[in-house]
């Protein structure tokens, strides 16, 4: 009998034990329909995010269309290959390539002031890779800065270089005269802030 009694209580706390494993139908129906809100406000966002690419990247074709730019959408980011191309071994900023960076900085000031900008600096091969990713640095940089006092926050702009990475180069292993087309900026729009 004593037996009976032990393994009475035995079965009864393993079945309680096990059913306090369980969730309760509508804390189950609660958490996913919080999970459902939460995925339709992501999709929303997402769709938002999307829509503002997509007029955005319209907006910077028809103004940069008579200034020779490519643009190219990116998953998630708009790409813009600026005519600014630089001097052998030079990273001044030439006047024929301000107005392209004049008009950006106000579409950027007028219409989309909270996207953030990644100025890519490239280089040709002549030289050292460090001395190219210093020269790429300076190229993104005397960029940045005309965007800056175009209008562009200081905050929204960043500079970052990419020197002789053959990856990146227009023309392969072109430097002197012929590589003049990697010489240059690219202007990434990274992000769109709500």
């Amino acid at each position: 009998m004593h037996r009976g009694k032990i393994l009475i209580a035995l079965c009864l706390t393993l079945a309680l034990t096990a059913c306090s494993q369980f969730v309760k139908r509508d804390e189950f129906d609660s958490t996913i329909a919080d999970l459902r809100s939460a995925d339709g406000n992501l999709r929303s966002q997402l769709e938002l995010m999307e829509m503002r690419f997509g007029r955005l990247s319209e907006e910077m074709a028809g103004t940069f269309n008579n200034l020779n730019a490519q643009i190219t959408d990116l998953q998630g980011r708009i790409r813009i290959d600026m005519t600014a191309h630089f001097a052998y071994d030079d990273a001044a900023l030439r006047e024929e390539d301000k107005n392209a960076l004049i008009e950006f900085s106000q579409v950027v000031r007028d219409f989309h002031p909270n996207i953030l900008v990644t100025v890519e600096g490239f280089t040709d091969p002549a030289g050292s890779a460090e001395y190219n990713k210093w020269l790429g640095m300076q190229r993104a940089k005397s960029v940045r800065e005309y965007l800056i006092q175009s209008g562009i926050d200081a905050q929204k702009v960043r500079a970052v270089s990419y020197g002789e990475d053959t990856e990146r180069q227009v023309a392969q292993g072109a430097w002197g005269d012929n590589g003049y087309q990697n010489r240059r900026v690219a202007l990434v729009i990274d992000y769109i802030a709500s």
